[in-house]
């Protein structure tokens, strides 16, 4: 068999070649969801992109026989070493044909590059920080990913596993349906009591007044998740960066603020499936994926948390059940019956107890790996 060869992404050209490798995997998988390639030429771009002005990357090729057979990027990411304190270095972006020597071949690139850089451990996968996609899917190969959300195939585990990867943290995905999170009793008193006691306030994100709206979400975000394992705060040019490419896709009755005594104290955001959509357009928007956007949205039937944040201060009264009492009325209204909380840290008992709650039911599964750098 020839040789494996690994070759660094140094053009226009590799960077496409790098995004239609996922093609290739999945071709014959039915649950995959093709990712816009407009969307990911944007994230990889090192020029435009703001993570990469407090990070670094490099892109790999794996290559035997001339054809394409894995793919993975290194990162350093600055600032989370920086608010950790630690060397931690990132692999992402990983796909792999079946075949623990090409898979080698592509973590030990990954790993010596890091190395290279000063860094003594590396984790992933994260596409390319906790703030994007993050974890790989170990339970839960029986079902479409939801938006932002990740997929890979179930022999990547053991690519892992025999590469001599351990867990860091497993992430959960929670399907909550309608009718037995209003059917809660608990949700139901817990919030009214909440709700009674703090006066808090549920508004709608306001869509005319869309800049300064966002200043709300950057006040609230980085306090909120502050204490999560794995956290790294978003840079403002981060959070503007992401709120412009969702403002198409945002349902406003489901970008929520609270408020109490004028103060904002917590922030939701939930977005429709549009995997469901983008599963028909083949990761092309042009020249008529916009139709198919317009003629398949009523279809979507899912829709994902994808954040829920109190600020500190008023964790701990109950306000999350407020918002959640909110969300699956206003997702009703919309036609919306199904939902997926996630990703919840495995030992964030607060947002686990607050999923339970809900009557959710974990139905899939990630993990962070990593390993030293030696």
């Amino acid at each position: 068999m020839e040789p494996i060869t690994i070759q660094k992404v140094t053009s226009k050209k590799d960077i496409i070649r790098f995004i239609k490798f996922q093609w290739e995997i999945y071709k014959n998988d039915n649950y995959w969801v093709p990712p816009l390639i407009m969307d990911k030429k944007k994230l990889l771009d090192k020029d435009k992109h703001p993570f990469y002005k407090h990070a670094e990357s490099e892109l790999f090729l794996a290559f035997r026989e001339g054809k394409i057979v894995g793919r993975i990027a290194a990162i350093k990411n600055d600032l989370h070493n920086k608010y950790h304190n630690d060397k931690v270095g990132f692999f992402g972006f990983f796909e792999c044909i079946n075949d623990q020597s090409v898979a080698n071949s592509l973590f030990d690139s990954a790993k010596e590059w890091l190395r290279s850089k000063g860094l003594t451990e590396m984790r992933g996968p994260a596409n390319p920080s906790s703030n994007e996609e993050y974890g790989m899917l170990i339970d839960g190969f029986d079902d479409e990913p939801r938006i932002m959300m990740t997929y890979n195939p179930k022999y990547y585990l053991d690519l892992c596993d025999n590469y001599g990867f351990k867990k860091a943290k497993d992430l959960y995905a929670y399907k909550l349906e309608n009718r037995k999170v209003i059917s809660s009793d608990k949700l139901r008193r817990v919030a009214e009591i909440a709700q009674k006691r703090s006066g808090i306030k549920i508004t709608q994100i306001d869509m005319k007044n869309f800049d300064s709206e966002i200043e709300k979400v950057k006040y609230v975000y980085n306090k909120a998740w502050a204490p999560n394992w794995g956290f790294v705060p978003m840079t403002d040019e981060e959070i503007d960066f992401l709120a412009k490419e969702l403002k198409p896709i945002a349902e406003p009755s489901l970008i929520l603020f609270g408020e109490i005594d004028n103060k904002i104290v917590g922030f939701s955001l939930v977005l429709l499936d549009y995997n469901h959509v983008l599963k028909r357009i083949n990761g092309r928007l042009f020249p008529f994926g916009f139709l198919k956007i317009l003629k398949h949205k009523k279809e979507i039937k899912w829709s994902r948390i994808l954040t829920l944040g109190i600020i500190p201060e008023y964790q701990k009264r109950g306000l999350d059940a407020v918002f959640y009492w909110e969300i699956v009325q206003r997702a009703a209204n919309v036609g919306i019956l199904l939902g997926e909380a996630s990703w919840i840290l495995e030992d964030n008992d607060m947002m686990n107890r607050g999923a339970e709650t809900m009557n959710g039911e974990i139905y899939k599964k990630y993990r962070i790996y990593e390993i030293p750098i030696t």
